[in-house]
């Protein structure tokens, strides 16, 4: 079994192919005072990502709280559901979103009317949404790392040729030597996103959530394998794009669950532009770019080209998907429109939506349609609402 694995582990590692022809991991042998990256060095981000999740807590529970009530975020006030244990079991096991059979059968088990049974379901659905100052100490956790990993990447690279002229990224590939700065900044980045996946489980969840985790889950790869490969120039410029723009949205929802509509909407409004042009201007038509194009001009392609080109696309593919939800949110800048609105979450439903769903309903069975054979209005209890910023 062991020869297996270790004649398994030599065909995957082989040299050519993760390396252009002619090169290889022997390459990557520290010599004449020289450091390169080595896959060993990747260990140390569990144990960072732990110092993270502890880091957090004790963040969250001691600064967030405090800026969350020096800028005076409020819970809002929810009516808990009765207990019922009728309808308790069907939330839980069934469905958090009864159809209109299922709420006509609900009824009768549990001596309520249509409207008690409708009332309290969106009742005990706000239950389960997440309070604001959780929010607030989720995003303002996410801003602090976001802005302090943005102002380090800018300035471990200011100062390299590499971050004015992308094509020096190849420059001596694959003998590039490794800096302190470079080990830093990939081994805190690793564990950043490393707590993430750990903290998943507790974190507000939002409709794209499948595609945060999967934009985590390619973010780690690619980050890891440029690591193993000595692709660190280009991992940390394409590292220093992604955490241009994300302090700027976190910064907006913290405004935004502090009620400052207006501060929120500006900073919103710098985060789409950084957004668009790091994400889909900077990152595909410069650095992809370079990773896709220029390499073909110095080797011949390779496997590891094309692994990691590959997650890069997966990585702008996402990118794309989220920029429609961004333009879409920009709508919301219209006039007439004063807040902006997350299309990946889901608001919290108050007792004003039935009284505008039951009119909606009145005028449809004025006008002699949406009903039932039994002669009742068709209540759908299906729709989905949008979140302010959540």
């Amino acid at each position: 079994m062991l020869t297996w694995l270790r004649e398994l582990s030599e065909w995957i590692w082989q040299d050519r192919l993760w390396f252009p022809a002619g090169l290889g991991w022997a390459n990557l042998k520290d010599r004449d005072g020289q450091v390169f990256a080595k896959g060993r060095d990747l260990w140390v981000i569990f144990p960072i990502a732990v110092c993270f999740l502890i880091v957090r807590q004790i963040f969250e529970r001691t600064v967030a709280v405090q800026l969350a009530s020096l800028l005076r975020v409020r819970e809002k006030p929810r009516v808990r559901a009765a207990p019922n244990t009728t309808l308790e079991s069907y939330f839980c096991n069934a469905s958090k979103f009864p159809s209109q059979s299922s709420v006509e059968e609900l009824t009768k088990q549990s001596a309520c009317s249509v409207r008690q049974v409708q009332r309290w379901f969106r009742r005990r659905r706000n239950q389960e949404l997440p309070s604001q100052i959780k929010k607030f100490r989720e995003a303002c956790w996410r801003f602090t790392f976001y802005f302090l990993a943005f102002i380090a990447g800018l300035g471990a690279l200011i100062d390299k040729p590499w971050f004015y002229d992308m094509e020096e990224m190849w420059n001596g590939f694959p003998t590039l030597p490794l800096l302190p700065s470079q080990y830093w900044y990939y081994m805190i980045e690793l564990g950043f996103y490393i707590s993430l996946l750990f903290s998943v489980a507790t974190d507000v969840k939002r409709k794209d959530f499948k595609e945060q985790i999967v934009h985590h889950v390619a973010t780690i790869l690619l980050i890891s394998f440029s690591w193993l490969v000595n692709y660190i120039r280009a991992g940390t410029l394409i590292m220093l794009v992604h955490d241009a723009s994300d302090y700027l949205l976190e910064s907006a929802k913290m405004f935004n669950y502090a009620g400052w509509r207006k501060t929120c909407n500006y900073i919103f409004i710098l985060f789409a532009a950084v957004f668009i042009l790091t994400r889909l201007v900077i990152l595909p038509f410069w650095i992809i770019h370079t990773t896709w194009v220029y390499p073909l001009t110095l080797y011949p392609p390779f496997f590891g080209f094309y692994f990691f080109n590959g997650l890069l696309f997966v990585l702008q593919c996402l990118h794309i998907f989220w920029a429609g939800l961004i333009l879409r949110m920009a709508v919301k800048f219209l006039p007439g429109n004063d807040i902006v609105e997350d299309e990946r979450s889901d608001r919290e439903e108050t007792e004003s939506d039935e009284e505008d769903d039951d009119h909606e309903k009145r005028e449809k069975t004025k006008n002699g349609f949406v009903q039932n054979g039994n002669g009742h209005t068709v209540l759908n209890n299906n729709h989905h609402h949008h979140s302010k910023m959540e």
